[in-house]
């Protein structure tokens, strides 16, 4: 029988594993909340998730926060995390079938480039949406990684020169924070609950409409100072959020409203097109499992 490959999505938030075929056709998959009480306790829910599969994989891919080197591949940072620093989960977890880790934000990127949004795109970019603020950068085709592997690291632009992360586009771009804003504001039973902040965004509520205008007008300024550095294509907006249409569909307007209000700006630079990423939630799990393959096939 055929085995199959497992992906798992590392968030600061939840924990999304799938099992994927050679094609990029996802099998199962599921979520749980993940376990942040410290190391030990996360490898174990790791080793727990793995067990599951014993003997019906022939690998796993990562999709990680925090900056990684390849091929060393040891976590720097750890995102929201901060326990993961300096861990390399190949050594930690000692499986004996292969393991693959990609940063999330890159993740994100391989899985538009090799299935979805840039899967013929030249010069593109994909921008998470989550805890922080991930991003991987396409140019001729090929993901950039940088000299130090860390292009992309969005959650490290800032917009004032401040101690601390509290201008940074990590805090003020993350859709978690945006959605506990208007979760709190609402005094929703539970202020992290998505499904229900976007009932309301959706229904025009002025409170959530107006929270999350300004986080859209947040991302189109990210998006605006990309665009004047690198001139992509197309920006594919990824994350969990993604797959609420008026996401993207916002974060467009707010875009187009700055570009078209700032004469010298129209009159320069062309805009960029920004669209829905193809997966939403799932993308980190198709690029982790694409990043597993390359690796295999030896062409990373």
């Amino acid at each position: 029988m055929t085995k199959d490959y497992l992906a798992i999505d590392v968030g600061g938030t939840r924990l999304k594993v799938g099992l994927i075929d050679r094609s990029g056709n996802i099998i199962e998959k599921f979520s749980e909340r993940t376990n942040t009480a410290g190391l030990e306790a996360f490898l174990g829910q790791l080793r727990d998730v793995i067990g599951r599969y014993d003997g019906k994989i022939r690998g796993v891919g990562f999709s990680l926060p925090g900056k990684l080197a390849h091929p060393d591949d040891t976590i720097k940072g750890g995102g929201s995390l901060t326990f993961m620093d300096g861990v390399n989960l190949r050594d930690k977890l000692a499986l004996d079938i292969p393991i693959a880790v990609e940063n999330d934000g890159k993740a994100a990127a391989l899985a538009e480039l090799w299935l979805g949004q840039l899967k013929d795109v030249q010069d593109g970019m994909a921008i998470v949406l989550g805890t922080g603020v991930g991003g991987g950068l396409v140019l001729n085709g090929n993901l950039v990684y940088g000299t130090h592997f860390q292009a992309g690291e969005l959650s490290f632009i800032f917009n004032q020169l401040e101690k601390g992360m509290d201008t940074s586009i990590g805090l003020n771009g993350s859709a978690v924070e945006m959605i506990k804003r208007i979760g709190t504001e609402l005094k929703l039973p539970e202020i992290d609950d998505g499904l229900a902040v976007f009932e309301y965004i959706n229904a025009g509520n002025p409170v959530a409409v107006d929270i999350f205008n300004a986080y859209a007008a947040e991302i189109a300024l990210l998006i605006q100072n990309i665009q004047a550095i690198v001139d992509v294509q197309r920006i594919v907006i990824g994350g969990g959020i993604s797959a609420q249409p008026i996401v993207a569909e916002r974060i467009r307007d707010q875009y187009m409203t700055f570009f078209e209000e700032n004469e010298v700006v129209a009159g320069t630079l062309t805009p960029v097109e920004i669209v829905a990423g193809q997966f939403a939630n799932d993308a980190n799990l198709f690029g982790a499992i694409y990043h597993l393959l390359m690796e295999l096939n030896q062409e990373v």
